[in-house]
């Protein structure tokens, strides 16, 4: 009897049993859903093995379309030798239906860096999620950058998170407190309360498929990010301790939290050791090919994910 574990869009495995020998898992694209063979796990990371982790690539405002098609070719071989993650990167509009189209067959998906909240309008300059859904299945919302620079409120990401749902996007939801609010010691208040926007109006269930990712705004491109134990502890309480009064320890369980903020080779061990950790929103190190590579090498490795 084989077992087959199968990846679904919650985060959550579905285990199969089987008599004879299995079929592979057939290769996905970035707009379909993506299946992996799970890797066995050190017993160390038992406890929170239902949530698989999660690298995305936030490449911001960088790259043409030749750059970026020419990006994801470079990676595409050595990413998909990595297993046991889900791997995301979220190019530039102007470049998602040429990425999907160089990722097609691949077990790497494809994100979009905003979106609008309505099908279609008179709203300038604005993408819809239908404009996205052929191309993407991941949307990031609510980032700091947006927050700080294009008036985005909890409100509106909420609205955003709602919209993203109701057309089978996963959200990759950022929260995370600027440099004076950390020193005033109202990470927890500022945290919690951009957690309950975000979902508000949510059921248990699509709560439970969300990715939120923590970013401490002092820390994004500096070039000084947290220590991984202080960020574990604010996703700990802040995070998933807001999820787990809004809708039980059950779901709290199940969403998966990424770091983000100066996220490097050289420092992703630090965070992706710590149990709440469960991934990396990486901004600059995205654009280096061997970077990011290197990123979700060595997070597989921190989580005791064997190929």
């Amino acid at each position: 009897m084989k077992k087959r574990r199968i990846l679904k869009p919650d985060g959550r495995y579905l285990i199969l049993y089987e008599f004879g020998e299995p079929e592979p898992p057939a290769p996905v694209g970035s707009g379909a859903t993506l299946a992996y063979n799970r890797p066995e796990l050190t017993s160390t990371h038992r406890s929170n093995a239902m949530r698989t982790p999660i690298i995305a690539g936030n490449w911001k405002m960088y790259k043409t379309v030749e750059e970026s098609v020419a990006l994801v070719k470079a990676m595409r071989p050595a990413l998909e030798a990595i297993g046991g993650i889900e791997k995301v990167v979220c190019p530039p509009f102007l470049s998602l239906p040429h990425v999907a189209e160089a990722l097609r067959g691949s077990t790497i998906g494809v994100g979009a860096q905003d979106m609008f909240w309505k099908d279609e309008g008179a709203y300038t300059g604005e993408v819809s999620p239908l404009m996205l859904k052929p191309f993407c299945r991941y949307v990031i919302l609510g980032h700091s950058e947006r927050r700080q620079y294009f008036g985005e409120t909890d409100e509106t990401v909420n609205l955003k998170v709602k919209a993203a749902l109701a057309h089978g996007l996963i959200p990759i939801v950022c929260v995370g407190e600027n440099l004076a609010q950390n020193e005033a010691g109202q990470t927890q208040e500022v945290v919690e309360a951009q957690v309950r926007g975000a979902l508000a109006g949510l059921t248990a269930e699509e709560a439970a498929g969300i990715v939120i990712a923590y970013e401490p705004v002092w820390a994004i491109g500096t070039g000084k990010p947290a220590t991984g134990e202080g960020a574990n502890a604010t996703i700990k309480t802040a995070v998933r301790g807001t999820v787990a009064r809004l809708f039980g320890e059950s779901v709290a369980d199940r969403v998966r939290v990424q770091y983000g903020g100066s996220v490097k080779p050289g420092n992703i061990a630090e965070f992706m050791s710590q149990p709440d950790i469960d991934g990396a929103l990486v901004g600059g190190a995205s654009l280096k090919a061997e970077d990011f590579v290197a990123i979700v090498r060595l997070s597989a490795e921190a989580k005791g994910l064997r190929r």
